[in-house]
């Protein structure tokens, strides 16, 4: 939609302001009714001047005179709060906007102003971005490695535990107590302060993962907490202005890129206006009930204390009516933390935290914005962009997420697993537990899981979390480097490979679909994976774990339906011995050697020669 001059929007150098009461005619006017084109008209008259899709603005309003918009049967209504009645939301569920051509998230498709995809191919449709192409460099990394790390990590007590501190009664609703104040005294927006970084060397950690194989390194960028891990220029809840007072992404991005590896970042943003909702809740029990948690403060509220000039509505969203539709200044706000995020760093991957890209327009536009910067900056589109849910017939598009996640087939189109050795954000409990690797995910299960992945035209990428100093633990320190030691021996039938003509074989299956991921611990010995060489020439094949005896590979014998064709040769990743072999009708037979290095029990490769 090109941008409207005189009532509707305002051009005021490079800054476009939209009068809130033409918006919501804009979105009134597509509705299906008559009364849903005219409810605009009854915004109350202090919100009937010019208003810009300024988000500092509207969270500056005081909780009396903001008006929402929400979905009522087949009208899009004006919504006030009810103090009363609120309750807080979660995830959010927005409906289909009534009458309206395309909407997500409860925003539209199509922007109410114009420019915001740049010039390029690539428009803000998904017919659109169906000409995206995978980048040879993400088909050839495979290996990722994640640092999933907010202030959140504060507590050492897991994930979401900005949200659910504020749910009384929760466990960590009583930690936070325990360990620090009421929530209507000491809130989240103080853990930021404590996020210190005091012992943070990014360089070494970058070496550590690059030294496991790493061929990329993902940074946050932000969470649903809303708080920016760089110099944020939209948000002033930043790493550089409060906290370790970094740049965290600036940093991290530089150590990867200094040692060879690509960069991304991930944004979770996007559900900040409803999974911070609790922030503005109350005790309803005990001597504090009715007494308003922190997230009731207002910039006002600052003043003498550490925070003072900041407004604590930028950091938890305003307190709305459950069934309250995005702000169209929260969208603008999202997509222009995004894009300055892209424009001062370069990422070469972002991730979003979300079914399809986030927020209508917002996100669309970024998407197209993103592909069409890589295409006008490198002469080709070398960005990746990976969201989660992805119908089928969008796969092309994007790249396709699948968090804690596998699949059961080779994916016509490349695609990632994510998944952590812990929680997303740090928990102590994990290391407590007893054994080598306490409570994390077993490097075993991580070598199968990549492996697995890879078979299937797949990126796996791995967070460990950091503690809130910046460091990393013990028990992290020997997942990952257990991983080293295997990856030292066989990364070449991880890296630079392509699926072959069938994942694998075996007697035992994962489940696909995301949060699947325990399943791979039913792989074993019985099992065996695929990869072959970019040329087609090689084939290896992953034995999952240290036979007892010959095993026989179906897949490569002469008979088989995948007619591999004669081999030439076999060789096992990590001996120099020669193992013991014959292909014959039913398959491959192989007597591995007695000496194996690179931790033959949790995989062994073999490398095998195709005539």
């Amino acid at each position: 939609m090109q941008a409207i001059n005189g009532n509707g929007i305002a051009v005021e150098g490079s800054t476009i302001r939209m009068v809130r009461r033409e918006f919501c005619k804009i979105l009134g006017a597509a509705a299906a009714t008559s009364a849903a084109k005219t409810w605009a008209g009854r915004l109350p008259s202090e919100q009937a001047g010019p208003q810009s899709l300024d988000y500092a603005r509207f969270c500056a309003l005081p909780e009396s005179e903001r008006t929402f918009s929400a979905v009522s049967g087949d009208q899009i209504v004006p919504r006030k709060l009810d103090p009363a009645t609120w309750k807080a939301t979660e995830w959010g569920s927005p409906p289909k906007l009534p009458g309206v051509a395309d909407s997500w998230d409860g925003v539209p498709i199509q922007a109410p102003v114009s420019g915001l995809a740049g010039s390029g191919p690539f428009a803000p449709a998904w017919e659109s971005l169906l000409q995206y192409e995978a980048p040879e460099w993400y088909q050839d990394a495979k290996f990722g490695m994640w640092a999933h790390w907010s202030p959140q990590c504060v507590p050492e007590a897991g994930d979401w535990y900005a949200r659910s501190m504020y749910i009384e009664g929760s466990p960590d609703y009583k930690y936070h107590l325990d360990h620090y104040a009421p929530q209507s005294r000491f809130g989240y927006k103080d853990l930021c302060a404590q996020w210190t970084l005091l012992n943070w060397e990014p360089e070494a950690l970058i070496d550590r993962y690059k030294k496991a194989g790493a061929r990329f390194f993902l940074a946050l960028a932000n969470h649903h907490d809303g708080f920016d891990c760089w110099d944020s220029k939209h948000q002033p809840w930043n790493s550089r202005s409060m906290g370790p007072h970094r740049d965290v992404a600036r940093e991290w991005a530089r150590a990867a890129r200094d040692r060879g590896l690509r960069f991304g970042a991930t944004f979770h943003q996007g559900r900040n206006w409803w999974w911070f909702q609790p922030s503005h809740g109350a005790d309803q029990q005990g001597p504090l009930a009715g007494v308003p948690y922190d997230g009731a403060l207002t910039a006002a509220g600052g003043k003498g204390l550490w925070w003072q000039g900041v407004d604590p509505q930028r950091l938890y969203a305003p307190k709305h009516p459950d069934d309250a539709l995005p702000d169209p200044s929260y969208v603008k706000n999202f997509y222009d933390r995004t894009r300055d995020f892209i424009d001062q760093h370069d990422p070469d991957l972002i991730y979003f935290d979300n079914s399809l890209f986030p927020l209508g327009w917002g996100g669309m536009n970024i998407g197209a914005w993103f592909y069409n910067n890589s295409l006008m900056k490198r002469g080709k589109v070398e960005g990746v962009a990976t969201v989660k849910d992805v119908p089928d017939n969008l796969a092309k598009a994007v790249v396709a997420d699948y968090e804690r996640g596998l699949t059961s087939k080779i994916m016509p189109y490349p695609w990632q697993s994510e998944t952590c050795i812990g929680e997303w954000h740090y928990n102590r409990s994990l290391y407590e537990k007893p054994g080598e690797f306490g409570g994390y995910l077993h490097p075993r299960d991580v070598i199968h899981w990549l492996i697995d992945t890879v078979s299937k035209n797949g990126t796996f990428v791995l967070n460990i979390p950091g503690r809130p100093d910046g460091t990393i633990d013990s028990k992290e320190i020997a997942v990952i480097d257990k991983i080293t030691e295997w990856m030292t021996v066989n990364s070449e039938a991880i890296h630079e490979t392509r699926p072959w003509k069938v994942y694998g074989e075996g007697p035992n299956s994962v489940t696909a679909g995301k949060f699947q991921g325990e399943s791979i611990a039913k792989l074993g010995p019985q099992d065996v994976r695929f990869t072959q060489s970019k040329n087609n020439r090689i084939v290896y094949a992953f034995i999952l774990g240290l036979p007892s005896s010959e095993i026989t590979i179906a897949g490569l014998g002469l008979s088989s339906s995948n007619s591999p064709g004669k081999i030439a040769k076999v060789e096992v990743l990590g001996s120099t011995q020669s193992p013991a072999w014959n292909q014959a009708a039913d398959g491959l037979k192989v007597k591995l050697p007695t000496t194996i290095s690179g931790i033959p029990e949790y995989a062994v490769a073999l490398k095998v020669y195709l005539s």
